[in-house]
């Protein structure tokens, strides 16, 4: 779906939708990929909660070799093999060798497949989402069989509701995401509640400075600096691109503090900032901001004229707009001058 074909409303990341969708959102089947990669159905069941998830393993992969690990988590109306072909995360994977997880989240917990970030049960470590996210991670680093992770490389990218809760993962669980990165998301508890998440999507959450401090007090005693790096269209009428203001606002603050004082930047004064224009597409803007060593924390692409979408990606899936920078490309390598310290 392009972009000029996405839906307007707002309403798509909450679970009052009352569109008909339960028959487009059918389970997808595991697939062999021509490349000679795996892309593999399981289902993960803990005391949170159980949801299926997919594992690509790329073409040329040996146990014993280890490897990062990318989270990736779908959109509304979304599936994993729907956003594996629109982000082109498995191809790149064959390319630079490294594991992709796709949780799924179904029309059993949402009607419109969106991970739920905007309720509180959601929001903190040990429950919910966050937790079944979690324990998929740490299912696939266990399965030593199958697969060798890099526990310093593991990472969680998402778009929508997914990089919702990619933010929220950050907060919870700084000890397992070395880094995060968030498409066309919003900040930490932006919403917290069916009612508010609209309202968030539209006007952006509270304050993004009180919403930093809160969600350094959920990372508790694990606190880290989390180091993001967020797109945002800047015609993204879906989640507008005030939130991916915030996200960066709010980030600054919680790094700042679990920093010791190391990182204090400002959103009006980034490290960098530099423009470029994808030929024959979207003009966009860098900026970054880094620490007083000189370390780049935190990465900011607003893509001009771009919609709610993946950017760069293939128009093989939905929620894509192929006419922007490789959100794709530019997450895996800043995820990888990252690695856990």
């Amino acid at each position: 779906m392009s972009p000029g074909r996405l839906p307007r409303t707002p309403w798509l990341l909450v679970s009052v939708l009352t569109l008909s969708l339960m028959s487009l959102l059918i389970l997808p089947q595991p697939v062999a990929h021509a490349s000679g990669g795996t892309f593999v159905q399981y289902i993960y069941s803990g005391p949170a909660g159980s949801r299926p998830y997919y594992v690509y393993t790329p073409a040329g992969y040996h146990v014993g070799t280890a490897v990062p690990l990318i989270v990736m988590l779908h959109g509304c109306l979304q599936t994993p093999t729907d956003f594996a072909a629109g982000t082109q995360m498995n191809a790149l994977a064959d390319q630079q060798q490294f594991i992709v997880v796709y949780p799924q989240q179904t029309t059993l917990y949402n009607i419109s497949a969106c991970w739920n970030w905007f309720l509180p049960g959601n929001q903190v470590r040990g429950y919910g989402e966050p937790a079944i996210i979690a324990g998929i991670v740490q299912t696939v680093e266990q399965n030593t069989s199958q697969w060798t992770i890099d526990r310093k490389r593991v990472y969680v990218a998402g778009l929508s509701a997914g990089a919702a809760m990619s933010v929220i993962l950050g907060a919870t669980y700084p000890d397992l995401f070395a880094a995060i990165g968030v498409a066309s998301g919003l900040e930490y508890q932006a919403a917290t509640s069916a009612y508010t998440a609209p309202l968030a999507q539209l006007y952006g959450g509270p304050d993004p400075q009180q919403q930093g401090q809160l969600a350094y007090q959920a990372m508790g005693s694990r606190a880290r600096v989390v180091p993001t790096i967020v797109f945002h269209g800047q015609s993204d009428y879906v989640v507008y691109p005030i939130n991916g203001d915030q996200v960066v606002q709010q980030w600054m603050t919680t790094d700042r503090l679990a920093s010791g004082g190391s990182y204090n930047a400002s959103f009006g004064s980034p490290s960098s900032s530099s423009n470029g224009q994808v030929p024959g597409g979207h003009a966009y803007t860098v900026q970054t901001w880094t620490d007083s060593s000189g370390r780049e924390i935190q990465e900011y692409w607003k893509v001009y004229g771009m919609g709610h979408a993946w950017s760069g990606g293939s128009s093989s899936g939905s929620y894509t707009d192929p006419a922007g920078p490789s959100a794709t490309n530019a997450m895996y390598t800043f995820f990888m001058n990252h690695p856990m310290s």
